[in-house]
């Protein structure tokens, strides 16, 4: 029989177990948008320009 190997997994905990403050949550919340928006002008970048 074979055995399956263990996969260790090297983490890093950051914080603590307590839930997220207000301004931890709007941190969060606008860095996530702002990274969207980011794809979201770079995907318009992309697109062929018309040659008249």
């Amino acid at each position: 029989m074979k055995t399956k190997q263990k996969i260790e997994l090297d983490v890093d905990f950051i914080g603590g177990q307590e839930p997220l403050t207000d301004k931890e949550k709007k941190a969060i919340s606008e860095f996530i948008r702002k990274s969207k928006s980011k794809k979201v002008t770079k995907r318009k970048g992309n697109t062929k320009k018309e040659i008249v």
